[in-house]
């Protein structure tokens, strides 16, 4: 990651740092940082202390540790509110969670990754990894293929290098080549599967939410459990995910977008 921040000068390697602590989800002392960082002491420090100064990050007095600053979270309600979906989706998303039952997932694709933007628990809630604000893989997850499925195909080997193929669970696509199949597969039928590829016992069907021109731009889902649904019977559904899911679109045509991957 460091080489690519690097192309991009100061603010890219700023970024960099501010991932990093992100990263730990929890304060980080300097020293932590360091240890694994590529900079050197003198660098990384002056990096952290522009954040600070700048509000994107907050240093602990007494300790000295490193979290997120309150700047970070008028930016993020920024971006939610006129980057993403989660807007526009919210009636459709409230409608399906209750048609369903079931946990409902919209995502968008941000660097070749699953960011999910919304969600709505299940009647029974079910502890699983996804929330929204959230960066999941998006090689094991429905959402992720769904999305992947759908990308051009010029786009789509930049992204599938940004995947790392960890093996979650036995279920887990481990190589571009299984992961490229089954995307074929999805591109056909018009639906994606979770097969408990990402967590045990969690399974789901999702649909890309596309534009007229076929763009992609999100992806929604409805995830279940082995213990009380199936591949078929959340497959049974998809015809209305896909409904659902051309609504959210037709409503975002006049909004802007990042490019998906």
């Amino acid at each position: 990651m460091a080489s690519g921040a690097g192309a991009d000068g100061t603010v890219g390697k700023a970024l960099e740092v501010l991932d990093r602590v992100a990263a730990h989800g929890r304060p980080v002392r300097f020293s932590d940082l360091l240890a694994e960082s590529a900079y050197p002491k003198a660098t990384l420090y002056r990096l952290l202390q522009t954040l600070v100064h700048q509000g994107l990050l907050t240093q602990d007095d007494a300790t000295g540790s490193y979290r997120p600053g309150l700047r970070l979270l008028r930016l993020a309600h920024a971006a939610w509110a006129t980057a993403s979906l989660a807007p526009i989706a919210r009636p459709w998303l409230d409608t399906l969670a209750m048609e369903t039952g079931e946990t409902v997932h919209l995502a968008q694709l941000d660097q070749g990754q699953v960011l999910y933007v919304d969600k709505r628990n299940a009647a029974r809630p079910v502890e699983m990894y996804s929330s929204a604000g959230k960066v999941g893989p998006a090689y094991c997850t429905g959402v992720g293929k769904a999305m992947l499925a759908f990308l051009p195909p010029a786009a789509l080997p930049g992204v599938l290098a940004r995947q790392s193929f960890h093996r979650f669970t036995p279920a887990t696509l481990d190589s571009a080549e299984k992961l490229t199949a089954e995307l074929a597969e999805i591109r056909t039928r018009g639906h994606a599967f979770d097969r408990e590829e990402h967590e045990p016992g969690i399974i789901c069907c999702a649909v890309p939410i596309l534009t007229r021109g076929g763009r992609v731009i999100g992806a929604l889902s409805v995830t279940s459990t082995t213990a009380r649904s199936t591949l078929e019977t959340l497959a049974a559904g998809a015809g209305r995910l896909r409904e659902v899911a051309a609504q959210i679109a037709a409503a975002a045509e006049d909004w802007q977008f990042p490019e998906a991957g």
